[in-house]
């Protein structure tokens, strides 16, 4: 599975116009994760693009209570800020004359549009002056439409052009990107990177729609057998999200010895800080990052972070997305198995990548 050459954006700085001046503020937050997190980066920067706001830098929430951290925590501020530079106003917090207490409230659907933002979001924000945005997901499909909008630039520069990891987070994936492709010796460097987290797999509403006969997600068991009928070698370095290790996933062992969750892959040094408790911001985001650069990427869920994966890795020209599925007989072609995002090119990034 051959690399193809890097896309291209669509967009240019040119396609936006100049910044009008400033007549209020939009604040929000970053949350449950990264494939969470470029989605709502891309609605917060429309929005305020559209209303000409000043976008407010925002802190990263977890799905605990408490566990709230800083943007530059994880992302690069002074990127952040140069990216949007012309595009629309940033500040690094509210004045202090603007109270937490007087914003309004408002939410909006991933992939806001023109239309929503006029009839639902801009009477707030005129009666208003300033509004907190929280984004929700209706549904967790990345597809392109055929609708154009004149938001669509911006859109794309807010998903694809804007978050980048601070450098400290960054040495550390690509340190144990560094340790996967060392492991990988006899398979030239290269690895393959599964997103199987066993709670997940736990929930009931996981195996199988009753109404389409479709599975959301496959085990250890089933993407063993997956990956060797497509003719996968037993020297293969599999590297997957689950943090640590579980004794479901002996079965995926025993057929590829080589496979490990980062608690083994993890710098020593680095432990306490990045694998600190179960299901933390920096290890969603080192998952988001590994999978986005590995050789080939299997979603072993289908989900917002299996969607988002395949944007930053269609963006970046490593399409090698090959979605589970239970093959009958021994074997099968790879080809047969290719992200439905791929094959058909009808995700979101094909709209933005040329």
């Amino acid at each position: 599975m051959e690399d193809i050459q890097e896309l291209k954006p669509c967009w240019s700085r040119t396609d936006f116009g100049e910044i009008e001046r400033s007549k209020g503020y939009v604040t929000f937050s970053l949350t449950n994760g990264p494939e969470y997190h470029v989605s709502q980066i891309a609605d917060a920067v429309v929005v305020a693009r559209y209303l000409s706001a000043t976008l407010v830098l925002p802190d990263i929430r977890g799905s605990k209570p408490g566990d709230e951290r800083n943007f530059e925590d994880i992302y690069d501020f002074e990127k952040f800020m140069k990216s949007l530079d012309g595009i629309v106003k940033v500040a690094k917090e509210l004045p202090n004359e603007i109270s937490i207490r007087d914003l309004a409230a408002v939410k909006v659907p991933n992939r806001v549009t023109e239309d929503h933002i006029v009839e639902s979001v801009e009477p707030i924000f005129r009666s208003k002056g300033n509004i907190r945005l929280a984004t929700y997901f209706p549904t967790v499909n990345m597809r392109k439409t055929a609708q154009k909008s004149s938001v669509d630039s911006v859109a794309c520069l807010g998903m694809f052009g804007t978050l980048e990891l601070q450098s400290e987070v960054h040495e550390v994936v690509d340190s144990m990107i560094e340790r996967l492709r060392t492991l990988s010796r006899k398979s030239d460097g290269q690895f393959i990177s599964v997103d199987l987290r066993v709670k997940i797999l736990e929930n009931k509403n996981c195996h199988r729609s009753s109404s389409t006969g479709a599975k959301s997600c496959y085990n250890a068991e089933e993407i063993a057998l997956f990956l060797r009928k497509l003719g996968f070698d037993t020297d293969t370095t599999i590297y997957l999200t689950q943090s640590r290790w579980d004794n479901s996933l002996s079965v995926l062992k025993d057929i590829f010895p080589k496979t490990y969750t980062k608690e083994t892959i993890l710098p020593e040094e680095k432990k306490r800080k990045f694998l600190e408790s179960e299901d933390s911001e920096f290890e969603k985001v080192i998952d988001f990052y590994i999978c986005s650069q590995s050789d080939v990427f299997v979603p072993a869920i289908s989900s917002l972070f299996y969607a988002n994966v395949a944007g930053k890795r269609i963006a970046s020209g490593e399409p090698q997305i090959l979605v589970p599925a239970d093959i009958p007989g021994t074997s099968a072609a790879v080809t047969n198995y290719l992200s439905p995002y791929v094959a058909k090119k009808n995700h979101l990034a094909y709209s933005c990548f040329c």
